[in-house]
């Protein structure tokens, strides 16, 4: 019986392991080095925050991103940002909580009224951009994601 459920077990972790892997790209274990640089931040005392998306249909998702840092000026008007990603194709939103409620606050209509960007400088006008629009791709070069944050 014992060994039945360590048999299972081990299985079920197996499979785990394998569609994490899958996830971020077709080798796990190629990563290459990035920078995020954000400008133009609404306050040098605000947290800034950055959720990174490998999957289009996750994209914006409550809880769809594969990661999230946050990131705090320290008296700066921009961040620099260093990250190991694994390969393939990625997307950043960032939002910086100017009200330290940590939520992004919206009004009625559901438009922020927080400071928000997303990769490749994407300005959405009446909807939530796609995540083809703002992805970019890290390969074996070293990358520089450069974002002007949007009041």
């Amino acid at each position: 019986m014992h060994k039945t459920k360590l048999t299972l077990l081990l299985t079920a972790s197996s499979l785990a392991c394998t569609s994490v892997a899958r996830a971020g790209s077709d080798n796990p274990a190629a990563t290459s080095s990035i920078t995020v640089v954000v400008s133009n931040l609404a306050s040098t005392k605000s947290a800034v925050k950055l959720y990174f998306y490998n999957l289009r249909e996750k994209f914006l998702k409550p809880n769809g991103y594969v990661f999230k840092k946050v990131v705090q000026p320290s008296g700066q008007s921009k961040i620099t940002l260093p990250v190991d990603l694994p390969q393939g194709e990625w997307a950043v939103a960032i939002t910086q909580d100017t009200n330290n409620n940590d939520k992004l606050d919206k009004n009625f209509l559901g438009i922020p009224t927080e400071p928000f960007a997303f990769s490749n400088n994407v300005r959405p006008k009446l909807s939530p951009p796609d995540f083809n629009d703002c992805k970019f791709v890290v390969g074996g070069t070293s990358t520089v994601v450069t974002i002007t944050l949007k009041e």
